[in-house]
């Protein structure tokens, strides 16, 4: 049997944009991406703690080292700057080796940056 888990998870990052005019999608700093092991256009869960919303979109890098969070396209109609996201991937293992992968957590500071 193949399950779907948790692959990765960034917590609590902050919205610093939000871009309705755009194709869709989350930029994300690339700092934050490799520190979750997202690549470019891998399907992500994001999770709004100011209003409860619950979305998928695919991840777009971003620069490196600025703390970008920007929600583009019609998931800007679902986020306001300065809200707190968590941002989660998953993927698929055989239930055994599932059982003993443990997800990558990256926990950023207030400004969206790695904690040193």
């Amino acid at each position: 049997m193949i399950i779907e888990i948790l692959k990765s998870k960034i917590h609590r990052v902050k919205v610093t944009q939000a871009e309705l005019n755009y194709v869709g999608s989350i930029t994300i700093d690339e700092d934050l991406l490799d520190a979750a092991n997202i690549i470019p256009n891998e399907k992500v869960q994001i999770v709004n703690n100011n209003n409860g919303e619950r979305f998928e979109t695919y991840a777009i890098k971003g620069e490196r080292g600025t703390g970008t969070v920007c929600l583009n396209g019609a998931t800007a109609r679902k986020v306001q700057v300065g809200d707190i996201l968590i941002i989660m991937s998953y993927g698929s293992l055989p239930i055994e080796e599932a059982k003993k992968y443990q997800p990558i957590l990256v926990f950023p500071d207030d400004n969206n940056r790695l904690l040193k």
